[in-house]
């Protein structure tokens, strides 16, 4: 269960967020603005050009990836983070929430 204030991780029995001490919504299941951990993974692997950081916030790096994508580069890149996002090695957006199943 996460923190619908600052999305971190909290114990399913705990009433007050540890992380920044605001309450826990029990009957909250997902955190609104949630990216996707499927949708990311396959936008990386099957376009190859940065379009997965648009999506999940990591402008800087999406630039730098479409730009390299141009020399062959960027699709190496890509298809390495497509799986490390699908496998949960990368499982968080630009603004640290997790990124959903």
């Amino acid at each position: 269960m996460f923190c619908s204030n600052c999305g971190k991780e909290v114990a399913p029995e705990a009433v007050v967020c540890i992380h920044c001490g605001s309450a826990v919504n029990k009957t909250a299941n997902s955190i609104v603005g949630q990216k996707s951990k499927l949708a990311a993974g396959l936008l990386a692997i099957l376009l190859g050009l940065g379009i997965h950081n648009f999506y999940l916030g990591f402008t800087g790096k999406a630039v730098a990836q479409l730009l390299l994508s141009f020399c062959g580069v960027g699709y190496i890149w890509c298809l390495i983070e497509g799986i490390m996002i699908l496998t949960g090695s990368i499982n968080t957006d630009a603004q640290g929430l997790p990124l959903k199943d």
